[in-house]
């Protein structure tokens, strides 16, 4: 159950601040929130990554009678269009950011927070340690001086822990587990990040309620659009039924068969290893062959691909060609008809 948050006069002052001040709303000293309201080191936030996510997620059944839980409808439309202009780079970043990926995953890990939390990073600064935005907010996380302060950065002319990665997602973390406290939604809590507690209460006493997408039109713009820009690359990254978005029921009920083994590479066709969230049926379209010949080469396509991520693709010569040559392009349309199923293929993705 959500936090009551009280917002006195004293409180509300001391929640303007923030980490990036991108908006309209003054960045103050977030001293007095941290001491009223932060969570005691011992106290652990949720495991299940998703406990926080609870409106970016929504129930649903699948032919079998078996509960699920899919992406929100609600993002779905921004959800597409961001596919559109960043899932290759989104894609690529898995690659050149595994490194630093993993040490921000061994830190939020150390703080009892989702590790999807560092796709906040992504939309903040890309993982640069030199991103400076307009407003003079720095470093992977955009702290502001007296924000990072706060947290325990230094600051100044000769030193700026700011763009240290290592120390900056300590920061980062600290503020974010601080923003759970009052809010226990990490929709909102992102939205606050971008515009400031202050910018998110207003909106829960305009709108009378803490359902993100019931208020999000009191948020100012840019904080609505950092919280949808945040499940876009969430959802591109991790994919629907990757196994940190998978219930533990999911992930039972895909892996109680096991995979089913696939014969040795035969003379005429290659086999490459891929990794993202590739549909049978799409990949099967681009390359003008019928899907269940796809599948005969690829057993378990799509089920692997969800659990796993990966697959070792098998293809006749020609195919795989014609399959790198389109690959971002196979690789967008699957995650769109990911979130649409029922929707028909692009005209002319055959016979190119």
């Amino acid at each position: 159950m959500i936090k009551k948050i009280v917002v006195s006069g004293a409180i509300f002052c001391s929640c303007l601040g923030f980490a990036r001040a991108a908006s309209d709303y003054p960045a103050t000293d977030t001293t007095d929130l941290l001491k009223k309201d932060s969570v005691p080191a011992t106290r652990p936030l949720p495991a299940d990554p998703k406990a926080g996510f609870k409106e970016l997620f929504v129930p649903a059944e699948l032919s079998n009678g078996m509960r699920v839980e899919q992406l929100n409808p609600l993002a779905v439309g921004f959800v597409k269009d961001y596919m559109e202009k960043n899932s290759t780079s989104l894609e690529e970043m898995k690659d050149w950011a595994r490194p630093y990926f993993d040490m921000i995953d061994g830190i939020l890990t150390q703080h009892n927070l989702p590790r999807e939390l560092k796709y906040l990073a992504v939309i903040e600064s890309k993982l640069q340690s030199n991103a400076r935005s307009w407003a003079g907010a720095v470093g992977p996380w955009q702290f502001m001086p007296t924000t990072a302060r706060t947290m325990g950065l230094t600051v100044n002319r000769k030193r700026d822990d700011r763009r240290d990665l290592s120390k900056s997602t300590h920061a980062a973390s600290k503020y974010l587990r601080s923003l759970y406290t009052l809010y226990e939604d990490w929709l909102l809590v992102i939205a606050a990040y971008n515009g400031g507690p202050g910018a998110v209460n207003n909106a829960i006493r305009k709108s009378g309620s803490r359902d993100f997408w019931t208020l999000q039109k009191y948020l100012p713009a840019e904080s609505r659009n950092h919280v949808k820009k945040f499940i876009a690359t969430h959802y591109i990254m991790e994919g629907e039924g990757g196994i940190t978005t998978l219930t533990k029921d999911e992930v039972a009920y895909w892996m109680t068969s096991g995979p089913t083994p696939a014969a040795d590479v035969p003379d005429g066709q290659i086999m490459r290893p891929i990794s993202g969230r590739y549909q049978a049926a799409v990949i099967a379209s681009f390359l003008v062959m019928p899907v269940t010949d796809f599948n005969q080469l690829n057993p378990d396509f799509d089920k692997l691909v969800a659990v796993n991520g990966k697959y070792d693709l098998r293809l006749p010569a020609d195919k795989m060609e014609l399959f790198q040559s389109r690959k971002p392009e196979i690789l967008a349309t699957s995650l769109q008809y990911i979130l649409n199923p029922g929707m028909p293929l692009p005209a002319g993705s055959e016979g190119k």
